[in-house]
């Protein structure tokens, strides 16, 4: 069990030093030497955790995704009224990837030029994952009459679509902008998005 332990917490060890050089040195100039002194571990070490630099960084995005998921699922078992809960949730997706890279911002363009093409494979399981979780709080809403009908995770998947392009994946550093500004932009999608999954009184 300690050894379980122990690999999980080296695992871990391993992906907050890739945080921590990212901002340091961007990801073109860290190298796995760098990441096993910023740990204490053998460069070996490393490597029966992770094949590759690049690895190491999809599994940074991954975990990231992870701790957002964790995120959503809190806001979902909120008290709130599903509109309520699906703003904020449109909203939280966005900030807080946001929050988990903005301080290497100007390494993050770098460091997609090299992953795009894996992060675009894994991106599909981010959003639909997401997308799931979300689903659950519009049937909700589907069910006490407040939202119009429709494939719950279909509309759900339309709602990431439309914030999409709000993610530091999609944004350079400088497009990015300032943390308020980029909540307020996010706030205004996000409520307009759910103003049009509401029933529609009729006249």
């Amino acid at each position: 069990m300690r050894d379980a332990v122990s690999t999980i917490s080296t695992r871990d060890a391993i992906l907050d030093a890739t945080d921590r050089l990212l901002t340091r040195f961007g990801y073109k100039k860290m190298t796995i030497d760098d990441l096993a002194a910023e740990v204490g571990i053998g460069k070996g070490s490393v490597y029966l955790h992770f094949d590759s630099k690049q690895e190491i960084a999809l599994s940074h995005v991954d975990r990231i995704v992870e701790r957002l998921k964790r995120r959503l699922e809190e806001i979902a078992s909120g008290d709130a009224p599903a509109a309520e809960r699906i703003c904020e949730m449109l909203i939280e997706r966005v900030l807080f990837r946001f929050d988990s890279v903005q301080h290497y911002t100007q390494s993050l363009n770098e460091m997609l030029a090299v992953l795009r093409p894996k992060l675009l494979e894994r991106r599909k399981k981010y959003f639909n994952e997401e997308a799931g979780i979300i689903a659950d709080i519009i049937r909700e809403g589907q069910d006490k009459n407040d939202f119009s009908k429709g494939d719950p995770l279909d509309i759900s998947l339309t709602l990431l679509s439309a914030t999409n392009s709000l993610l530091p994946y999609s944004l350079s550093a400088y497009e990015l902008g300032e943390r308020d500004e980029l909540k307020e932009r996010t706030r205004k999608i996000a409520d307009l998005l759910v103003k049009g999954l509401a029933i529609k009184e009729q006249k």
